[in-house]
């Protein structure tokens, strides 16, 4: 937690290798006793939901959730990719809602698409940059709540930074505050 300006994105920036130019950080970034500091940012393996959803337009709710997942199983084909994918929507309440395009969502079913997306693609972490700052009080309440239930569920690591000691209280973890 922190005002704006203390580098809180900053701090995730460099935990995934997006550091842009002009900034610099000491230290190591370690993942599961693995040294990920020099790694390239797409073997990190590390998944980030952001305040926006970011799903592409192009592609439906099932599209943009299959773009994570890993090609890297060869047993896995098309059929099982889908049918992981329904069962996830179902988790999450968007049960038979593959085929709809992402913009004819509301924002808590795009933010529930994006945990998706992030889930399926198998991070080994997941950072959370003010994930829930554009929805409205309950569906904040409930997308957080899904949020946290999901990340314990996959006993993925997380880091979220928020404005918002709601958004810390519930995520119920250690809270640092960053100053400027």
């Amino acid at each position: 937690m922190g005002p704006s300006g203390s580098g809180k994105s900053s701090l995730l920036n460099w935990l995934t290798g997006t550091l842009p130019n002009g900034f610099t950080a000491i230290g190591e970034v370690w993942l599961n006793d693995e040294n990920v500091s020099h790694l390239p940012t797409h073997l990190r393996h590390i998944g980030v939901l952001y305040q926006d959803a970011l799903l592409f337009s192009h592609l439906s709710v099932a599209g943009n959730i299959a773009f994570a997942m890993p090609k890297s199983n060869k047993n896995s084909n098309k059929t099982q990719r889908r049918e992981k994918i329904e069962q996830a929507l179902a988790q999450v309440g968007l049960a038979g809602m593959g085929d709809r395009h992402p913009d004819n969502l509301s924002g808590g079913q795009q933010a529930r698409v994006a945990l998706l997306r992030t889930l399926l693609s198998a991070p080994k972490a997941i950072l959370l940059d003010e994930p829930f700052s554009k929805l409205d009080t309950q569906l904040r309440v409930d997308t957080r709540q899904l949020m946290f239930e999901q990340i314990r569920t996959h006993k993925l690591p997380a880091i979220m930074v928020t404005h918002d000691y709601s958004d810390a209280e519930a995520a119920n973890g250690k809270v640092i505050h960053l100053d400027l």
